[in-house]
């Protein structure tokens, strides 16, 4: 007789794409123990650089994954962002400290994204429930009941396969598949622009480019300078509707808009492409046991250098979230919190970079600038948004639900978050915690809630910064709910 084909194996979850989202989201959910298949359609990562930019939001999340470290040498720390009109007039300041910042790293930091996304992949391999196939091109869904049939052809042979997963991510770009299935269209925010992108590596030093990115909001031509890590340097130039694509469509025609900037003396052209960028957000970011995060939810202008850190920002909300539901912690129903929170802190990040596209392209300069700032006065300082999460868990009820507190360093020196892990936490004033019944504290605890209480003087400025006698902490470090009293603390081991 022949034996029955062996069944195929459900993986917990599924991520389509291995790009820095998906491979953030495989060692955040590797890091809780999930199993976890990762299709991807490329034999390796891109080899060329995309995104540059990340913040101190982002590092944390990194330093989540315990991975910080190992990304750091990879970075340059940036000074911040300087607006000037055609004639090199200062508009808008957006410079960062050199301290670390409230989150315990720099405000701002440049990277390779080669070399982040070689970091994350060997991050991922540190977990033996990660499992990666690459060449796997997913081209069918069929959810059921309990999971979801994924199907795909080895690219590497032309052989059909499939897999089955409780969850499925698409972290698979801007023509994502996943939201395709989910079938849902994109909110368009208004801003469509082509821009040609030239990354060039300088062959000798040209300090006089500077270390500040530089918004040149020209109406002839808007171009933006990045000074990016090592010495890689980026010119993202806007383009007409007369330019002659196909001519830019070799590297080499590049040089005629650096000639301002650099020569061919100056620095090579590692690559050039002619982008679209665009303004939106998927309407629906769940559908049954599909889900999408990054490029494949949301797009945005590239002004504030946002783009790759909101996607990051899924990573986060979605990971635990999933843990959670997997381990039969919470309902499935958790998971629509998901799209609530992150569709309007990501629109939030979009409708700013469009405002500030505004200024580069020198057709709403009004809607950025004060009336002194604009007629020749002192340059306008920009204040950076942070955005809270929208309505999810908690919300309604809570007090500052979605906020993301600063971090702080405890009385033993390590930071709140090494101490805690991807948990949550129950941060506390001793004498508070010290009044707290202790039924309320094992419940704390038995939610899987670290608790924390003492005096130090990062804990302090926390809470005295929420107005709070203590804080319940998610595994993404947002806040569940502050508490001032018993009855608000017991509110919170509920939701737990």
């Amino acid at each position: 007789m022949t034996a029955p084909p062996p069944e195929t194996p459900v993986h917990d979850v599924a991520i389509i794409g291995y790009g820095p989202v998906g491979a953030a989201l495989a060692n955040l959910l590797g890091a809780m123990g999930l199993t976890t298949l990762v299709l991807e359609r490329e034999a390796a990562a891109y080899h060329l650089p995309r995104a540059v930019h990340f913040d101190d939001e982002v590092m944390r999340i990194f330093q989540s994954m315990g991975l910080a470290e190992a990304i750091l040498p990879h970075t340059h720390v940036s000074p911040g962002m300087h607006f000037v009109d055609a004639s090199g007039r200062l508009l808008l300041d957006w410079s960062r400290p050199s301290s670390v910042g409230p989150h315990g790293w720099n405000i701002s930091y440049r990277f390779h994204q080669p070399d982040l996304e070689k970091v994350l992949r060997e991050g991922a391999a540190r977990f033996p429930s990660v499992e990666l196939r690459n060449r796997a091109e997913v081209f069918a869904l069929e959810p059921g009941e309990d999971s979801v049939r994924l199907r795909f052809e080895d690219l590497s042979n032309g052989q059909p396969g499939e897999a089955r997963a409780r969850y499925v991510v698409g972290c698979d770009g801007a023509r994502s598949l996943v939201r395709r299935w989910i079938g849902e269209a994109m909110e368009d925010l208004g801003f469509h622009e082509r821009w040609l992108v030239v990354d060039a590596i300088l062959t000798r030093p040209r300090p006089d480019l500077g270390d500040h990115s530089v918004q040149h909001c020209d109406p002839r031509r808007p171009a933006t300078y990045v000074r990016g890590t090592g010495n890689r340097r980026r010119w993202e130039i806007a383009l007409r509707d007369e330019d002659d694509l196909a001519a830019l469509s070799r590297p080499e025609a590049a040089w005629q808009f650096l000639a301002r900037w650099i020569t061919p003396e100056d620095a090579t052209i590692e690559r050039s492409a002619i982008y679209t960028f665009h303004s939106t957000v998927a309407r629906r970011w769940r559908r049954g046991r599909l889900l999408i995060a990054g490029d494949a939810a949301h797009q945005t202008p590239p002004f504030l250098g946002q783009g790759m850190c909101a996607g990051i920002r899924d990573a986060a909300n979605l990971a635990w979230k999933l843990a959670r539901v997997l381990r039969g912690e919470a309902s499935d129903s958790l998971l629509d919190t998901y799209g609530t929170e992150r569709a309007p802190h990501a629109r939030g990040y979009i409708r700013e970079a469009v405002r500030l596209g505004g200024l580069i392209n020198a057709k709403a300069m009004e809607s950025v600038l004060t009336p002194e700032a604009l007629s020749g006065g002192t340059a306008d300082r920009l204040v950076p948004i942070r955005p809270a999460l929208g309505p999810g868990l908690a919300a309604g009820w809570a007090r500052d639900a979605g906020v993301l507190p600063p971090q702080p360093r405890l009385a033993n020196q390590l930071w709140l978050d090494d101490h805690v892990g991807l948990r949550f936490a129950a941060v506390m004033r001793p004498g508070f915690a010290a009044g707290l019944p202790h039924e309320l504290l094992d419940r704390l605890s038995a939610g899987g809630a670290v608790l924390v209480a003492e005096a130090s003087p990062g804990v302090t400025a926390m809470l005295d910064g929420l107005d709070a006698q203590a804080v319940l902490l998610r595994p993404d470090r947002h806040v569940l709910g502050a508490a001032r009293n018993t009855d608000d603390m017991r509110a919170l081991a509920e939701a737990l």
